[in-house]
C-alpha cells in the first residue's frame, strides 16, 4: 500500500511559489469550478485513470482534494501516476483556505452536486417529517422513501437524485455551437 507524504499548506505554497511542484485537484468538475487553488491543476478523480501528469518536468508531484479524505482514499491509484514520491495537500482545500491562502472562486457557479443532494434529501426528509406530525402519519412515508433512495444510493453508487438533479437547468454548462468551416 502506497503513502502519499503529507505537506502542510504552508510547505504546498512555499513549492508552488518556488515552482517546484504542481498541484494535481482530484476533485469532480462541478466542485473545481466553483472554488480552487490557483494554479492547480484539475484531474478529476472519476476520469483519473486516463489522466496523464504532462508538464511536470521534475517537479513535486501533490495532490489535493477539498478534506483529504479522497486522496487518502486512493492514494495508491494516485501515487501509480508518479514516478517519484507522490505527496498530499494535508487537510485539502479547507486547510489551505484556513491558512488564507488564495484560491479562485467563481460563486456563478452552482454549489457542488452532492451537496445540492444532501440539501434536497434532507429538505424532503424534513417536509415528510413535519406533515406525518401535522398533517397525517402517512407524510412520513415521504422521509422513508428519500431515506431508501439514499440507502440505495450509498450500497450501489447510483444516486437518482444527483442525475436529476444534474440536469437541472442551474446545473448545466452553456454550451457553444460547433463552427464548420468549408
Amino acid at each position: 500500500m502506497s503513502v502519499l507524504t503529507p505537506l502542510s499548506p504552508a510547505e504546498v505554497s512555499r513549492r508552488l511559489t518556488q515552482n517546484t511542484a504542481v498541484l494535481i485537484d482530484i476533485r469532480e468538475p462541478d466542485e473545481f469550478a466553483r472554488e480552487h487553488v490557483v494554479g492547480a491543476v484539475h484531474a478529476p478523480l472519476s476520469a483519473f485513470d486516463a489522466f496523464t501528469p504532462a508538464g511536470v518536468d521534475g517537479r513535486d508531484v501533490i495532490f489535493t482534494c477539498r478534506t483529504g479524505n479522497r486522496t487518502g482514499v486512493n492514494c495508491d491509484r494516485l501515487a501509480a501516476k508518479t514516478t517519484g514520491q507522490a505527496f498530499v495537500l494535508e487537510g485539502g482545500l479547507d486547510a489551505w483556505k484556513a491558512q488564507g491562502l488564495a484560491t479562485h472562486a467563481d460563486r456563478s457557479k452552482p454549489i457542488e452536486l452532492m451537496r445540492q443532494v444532501q440539501m434536497v434529501a434532507g429538505g424532503l426528509i424534513l417536509i415528510g417529517a413535519a406533515l406525518g406530525l401535522l398533517v397525517h402519519p402517512a407524510f412520513w412515508g415521504l422521509s422513508a422513501f428519500v431515506g431508501a433512495g439514499l440507502f440505495v444510493a450509498g450500497a450501489t453508487g447510483f444516486c437518482g437524485m444527483a442525475r436529476l438533479l444534474a440536469v437541472m437547468p442551474w446545473n448545466r454548462t452553456a454550451t457553444r455551437p460547433v463552427t464548420r468551416t468549408a
